[in-house]
């Protein structure tokens, strides 16, 4: 048995690894590193964008020089996110395929500007004990000055990018291996180690997710909540803060505890990276901020984008953050621009360190210090399906927005299980695959072909997830940040942009060894852009006593099983659901499923189980025979105050 767990151990590791290899090449285009980029691709890699082929190290080397290099000139901007992963590992476990959402914000710093987008499908392979780029594809889908706003590329209908990935695989990303486990040297308590810090990097990742949302809506006290005693909170050109005071006064900066309506804080987090130390006390996480920020109250918008590098430390069973680093890179006034008002925020310093992600998983283990019995095998495999279980989790969370992005009504309902429920937006919920099925077929008219052209696109980007898996690895609860750009033949009013919503109660299944979703909410919108040149900013507030909006017609054509306003508090002010409807720029309730993973704070809105059951408990997964994971501290699984 140690040898097959010693290969599934490797499996989840590469997968990450490969994952972390588009990361890392993000981090360093933020500062115009292409050496470094380059060295992230096989000898033999291709990269195929923008109607263009290059092919070899030495080509790809010299097309990012020409592309990211001026990155590092005074007031420029190369920033391109890559996120929303779907990942298939191959069943040799020596290559892998990923598609991603793509953005990139470009600023020479003097005149110009530009936005593009699209999507990404990637090959890697295991080469020469690294995980490498062997072939990338970017397909433009949106691009634009930023004076003038982004259009579909050409102002043309655009294709659907085809999949690397089919229904199934979407759920699998690690299939079962091929052939016979080949011996291992490893040993037990070895194994044990890299599954533990497996299962320490999903922590530690739920937790640098969670500060993320807190610090959205100012929710300063459960910020300091996440931190030690000892912390220490830097942004480059400002003071240096330590201790629990410090971290509050560093917070404070931007502004009082809690939002007002009209004020937007967001400042979603992209790309991280996480590394536990060896010794399994210590971690870091990498990534990169984008604040999208401002005040619709004064018509005053505003970017910020930022690479960040903390530290976190394992304090019993809990990690917390003990050092967070923040280096701005510029701001700018929404609408001037990246080019007429960006500025570089601080004195330009020395990057945050990189993360060295190559060759993690080929890199051997020291016998840990290990005492008593041996590890049992059988509960090493549980655990390590754990971390296999976020992977399967996010996988499917991804294809959920790949698969309504383009339409594709069939896959989208297949990956909900049998008994699974969906919300409708400004509708309600539909309990059933079938069901599901049926309202977006009533709402749409059927799918889209493959080869259909489309005119204009609202995507659906999942990203930051705080998942949360069960003990015995079956089950996961999900939070996800919906950011949605909205791209069109022209810049149309109140659709060209940038959109903003949550996905907080979601959840997902092990379902016949595929990984479904069980149930998914979306909250939206949390702000809008009723114009490209006022962006979020341009928002006019309602009049009290307007009417609401009304609910989607799928009330009247294909009634849900429940409705948003049979739901109460959970549905107050959402556009469908009880009351008065809240819109931008009045702000919506922030929901959470978890309460602070830290300290235990309850939040002042929390809904731990999946939204219908409020009315319907039946819908809960837990009537079916899954564990609903724990939505506090925990360890393994199970919350601190039942170990």
């Amino acid at each position: 048995m140690i040898n097959e767990l010693a290969r599934d151990v490797e499996r989840v590791e590469s997968l990450r690894e490969a994952k972390d290899v588009q990361r890392a090449y993000t981090h360093l285009a933020q500062y115009g590193l292409w050496a470094e980029m380059a060295a992230l691709f096989t000898a033999d890699a291709t990269v195929e964008s923008r109607g263009r082929t290059i092919s070899g190290r030495d080509e790809i080397a010299a097309w990012l020089q020409n592309t990211v290099e001026g990155a590092s000139l005074p007031g420029a901007l190369y920033t391109e996110v890559i996120e929303q992963p779907l990942s298939n590992l191959s069943t040799d476990g020596r290559r892998a395929q990923t598609r991603w959402n793509a953005i990139r914000f470009m600023s020479d710093g003097v005149r110009s500007a530009r936005i593009e987008g699209g999507v990404y499908e990637n090959d890697y392979r295991l080469d020469e004990g690294q995980w490498r780029i062997c072939a990338m594809r970017f397909h433009a889908i949106y691009e634009g000055d930023y004076a003038t706003g982004w259009t579909n590329v050409d102002g043309a209908p655009v294709p659907i990018v085809p999949p690397h990935f089919t229904l199934d695989e979407a759920g699998t990303p690690l299939p079962a291996p091929a052939g016979t486990a080949p011996p291992t040297a490893a040993t037990a308590p070895q194994l044990a180690a890299r599954i533990q810090r497996l299962n320490d990097e999903d922590a530690v990742r739920n937790l640098q997710h969670s500060f993320g949302y807190y610090v959205d809506r100012r929710m300063w006290s459960d910020v300091v909540d996440l931190f030690t005693a000892d912390a220490v909170f830097l942004v480059d050109g400002e003071p240096a803060e330590v201790g629990l005071a410090g971290v509050r006064r560093a917070l404070e900066r931007m502004g009082p505890e809690g939002l007002e309506d009209g004020q937007l804080n967001d400042r979603p987090l992209f790309d991280l990276i996480v590394e536990v130390a060896p010794d399994g006390r210590e971690a870091v996480a990498r990534g990169l901020e984008i604040g999208m920020l401002g005040d619709a109250n004064t018509g005053t918008g505003a970017w910020s984008f930022a690479a960040f590098r903390n530290r976190f430390v394992k304090d019993g069973a809990l990690w917390k953050l003990t050092e967070v680093h923040v280096a701005p890179l510029l701001e700018a006034d929404y609408q001037r621009g990246f080019a007429h008002s960006g500025h570089a925020a601080a004195e330009r310093t020395a990057p945050p360190a990189f993360i060295d992600i190559r060759g993690r998983a080929a890199r051997a283990t020291p016998d840990p210090a290990h005492h008593g019995s041996p590890p049992d095998l059988a509960d090493l495999s549980r655990r390590l399906r754990r971390s296999a279980a976020y992977e399967g989790a996010e996988n499917v969370s991804s294809a959920y927005g790949f698969y309504i992005d383009d339409f594709q009504w069939r896959e989208m309902a297949g990956i909900f299980a049998v008994e699974g429920n969906k919300q409708n937006p400004f509708a309600g919920y539909f309990i059933g695959r079938d069901r599901i099925h049926g309202a977006v077929d009533a709402f749409y008219g059927g799918a889209r072909t493959f080869d259909a052209l489309r005119e204009r696109i609202s995507f659906h980007w999942r990203i930051q997830p705080v998942i949360l898996v069960s003990h015995d690895a079956r089950s996961a609860t999900i939070r996800t940040r919906l950011l949605q750009p909205r791209t069109a033949m022209d810049v149309t009013p109140d659709f060209t942009g940038f959109f903003g919503g949550m996905y907080p109660n979601d959840q997902a299944v092990l379902e016949d060894g595929t990984w479904r979703l069980w149930s998914l909410t979306i909250d939206e919108h949390y702000f809008d852009s009723p114009t490209w040149h006022g962006g979020w900013a341009s928002a006019q507030k309602r009049p009290r006593d307007a009417p609401n909006p009304p609910p989607s017609r799928l009330v009247d054509i294909y009634p849900p099983d429940i409705l948003l306003t049979e739901l109460g508090e959970r549905m107050e002010g959402f556009r469908g659901g009880p009351g008065r409807t809240r819109v931008w720029p009045e702000l919506l309730t922030m929901w959470f499923h978890y309460r602070n993973p830290v300290s235990g704070r309850t939040p002042e809105h929390f809904w731990p189980d999946c939204v219908p059951s409020g009315k319907r408990p039946a819908t809960r997964m837990t009537a079916h025979g899954y564990e609903l994971p724990p939505a506090g501290p925990s360890a393994d699984g199970i919350a601190l105050d039942e170990h």
